[in-house]
């Protein structure tokens, strides 16, 4: 499994814990930065990621930014991306197990370490659970031409 990792600056200090918990996993990486606390912009970070993800052959992406959610509306811009902000380990689980999403965002002023871990463990070992949810996916890409 490779992930691509990304962060602005309000998510900055969660991103480096994360990119820890993933050596200690074995999960390889990549860091789209920011790669210092300097105030930055997170639409740049949500497009290096989610672009990686489809140009590069990165399984998942990983984005933090305050709350997750302005970097989950840039990455769900951009076609063949499938971005959800998990706030515990239900909306983690679900957004793999019911929507196959391919971008976890997180909110780096949000939560605390633990449960980053909690929502990253649970996140990485849920699978897509298909049948009745792929239709409805596919009925998202026909609607939206996404």
């Amino acid at each position: 499994m490779k992930i691509a990792i990304g962060s602005d600056h309000a998510g900055y200090k969660l991103k480096e814990f994360i990119k820890k918990y993933l050596e200690d996993k074995k999960i390889l990486y990549t860091d789209f930065g920011t790669f210092k606390m300097d105030s930055t912009d997170y639409p740049e970070y949500a497009y290096k990621v989610s672009n990686a993800i489809l140009q590069e052959n990165f399984n998942l992406g990983i984005l933090v930014c305050g709350t997750g959610i302005g970097m989950c509306i840039t990455a769900n811009k951009i076609k063949g991306i499938r971005a959800a902000v998990a706030i515990n380990i239900d909306t983690a689980k679900l957004s793999r197990l019911h929507n196959d999403a391919n971008v976890l965002c997180l909110g780096g002023r949000m939560l605390e370490e633990k449960q980053t871990m909690e929502i990253l463990d649970t996140w990485l070992s849920t699978s897509f659970e298909g049948g009745r949810h792929l239709k409805r996916i596919e009925l998202i890409n026909k609607l939206t031409g996404l």
